[in-house]
């Protein structure tokens, strides 16, 4: 079976299911078509029982994609920057310090917190684990998915001022998250060996820095191509090569490429650049080209994650873990945005029941998984890949669920925007 039959295979189950949720269930996408794959797995494991020719022909695909590599090398850039370009750049830079404070400092807390309530809650159902591998888990599992976010949000009816917190932190805590796992799990990995805290530091603000600024001049760049001509065809294939390559270069100088991502795609989304480099025939290509491939990778995403199921190892004590880090994970965002939360409402106009909606809101995805997934068998794998699946489904079904109900209890009485 070759990649083209794969992706073409991935790609039907995706408009299957999206046709069934949008005729049947109406549910937010990536709510309906993870629970639909859910489903359609669990019916083919009780096939199995009878033929297990499809369960084979699941496990197959599953196995003969590396969805780690697929989601944080190929995919993430697409969708961050599709994100980033319909994201309303005015309320962010209104909001860019909290923002700012929510995806580093809220990420580092967030971690350590989850690090120690689960080192502690582990040892006390008897799965013995060295904390710095509860570090890595909580530095996979603290950031929100700007993927499952910004798909939810969008029809939960969010006051607009908390909808841009939420989604600009969850913009650009997964890159600082994904920097916070690469340099932790370095750090288990040689945790028999030495390593000097300026490497650490030095290796942080290299991805940091250098992803800000790879995306900024990509996107510069990118406006002043566009500005020197009139064909929307090439400026969204000027947009499209500045992931693609972006993504290259990054890769290339051990940049962050999320970060990278969505700076550029800020910049190009700001009204400036529109008024100045864009037609109105181009905006509206440009727009809906993204917005079409934003629901294309969104679909097979989370198609892919309701697939996942199958590599699971099935434990009791895993399910019982899993199953206690949910409330760990939700009180420890709690308490990481308390202080910045805290600190800024004197300043900014912030809406009440800030730090529940932002907690509630924030949800896990496939992100999560897909660092999961990249753990080594010493770093305990199948235990916190099982862990991490059990918080993403309640994440994305429980939480996306119930946060448009929450919204609507809180604000009967639509505070001004």
């Amino acid at each position: 079976m070759d990649y083209f039959l794969i992706a073409s295979i991935l790609v039907l189950l995706s408009a299957v299911f999206g046709y069934l949720n949008v005729r049947f269930l109406k549910l937010p996408n990536s709510i309906g078509l993870m629970l639909i794959t859910i489903v359609f797995t669990l019916a083919i494991f009780a096939i199995s029982y009878f033929d297990d020719t499809l369960l084979n022909a699941e496990k197959y695909i599953i196995t003969q994609i590396d969805f780690k590599t697929l989601l944080l090398d190929v995919m993430l850039g697409f969708l961050l920057f599709a994100g980033a370009l319909h994201t309303n750049f005015e309320q962010l830079k209104v909001q860019r310090w909290p923002i700012f404070v929510f995806s580093t400092l809220g990420v580092v807390v967030s971690t350590f917190l989850v690090a120690t309530f689960m080192y502690l809650v582990l040892g006390f159902i008897q799965i013995e684990v060295a904390y710095i591998y509860c570090l890595v888990f909580g530095a996979l599992i603290s950031p929100t998915d700007p993927i499952a976010v910004l798909g939810i949000l969008k029809k939960a009816g969010v006051p607009k001022i908390l909808e841009t917190k939420i989604v600009g932190e969850s913009l650009f805590n997964d890159g600082v998250g994904v920097i916070l796992f690469l340099t932790l799990f370095q750090m288990a990995a040689l945790s028999g060996e030495s390593i000097e805290f300026t490497q650490v530091v030095t290796l942080l603000a290299k991805e940091i820095f250098g992803g800000i600024l790879l995306g900024l001049f990509l996107g510069w760049l990118a406006y002043r191509f566009m500005k020197k001509i009139d064909d929307y065809q090439i400026e969204v294939i000027i947009t499209l090569a500045v992931v693609m390559i972006g993504t290259v270069i990054a890769q290339k100088f051990h940049f962050s490429a999320p970060l990278a991502m969505v700076t550029s795609g800020l910049l190009i989304g700001t009204d400036r650049v529109r008024e100045d480099a864009m037609s109105d025939e181009t905006e509206q290509y440009v727009d809906k080209f993204w917005e079409l491939l934003d629901i294309l990778l969104n679909t097979i995403l989370f198609v892919l994650i309701g697939m996942e199921m199958l590599v699971l190892a099935y434990d009791g004590s895993y399910l019982l873990a899993g199953v206690l880090a949910v409330p760990i994970i939700l009180m420890s965002r709690f308490l990481s945005l308390l202080l910045p939360i805290t600190f800024f409402k004197k300043k900014l106009d912030f809406v009440p029941n800030t730090n529940l909606v932002m907690t509630w809101g924030g949800l896990r995805g496939g992100i999560s998984i897909a660092l999961a997934l990249s753990l080594t068998d010493t770093m305990h794998r199948e235990l916190f890949l099982f862990v991490t699946y059990v918080v993403v489904v309640f994440s994305i079904l429980g939480q996306g669920l119930t946060v448009e109900m929450l919204v609507k209890k809180l604000y009967k009485t639509k505070p001004a925007p």
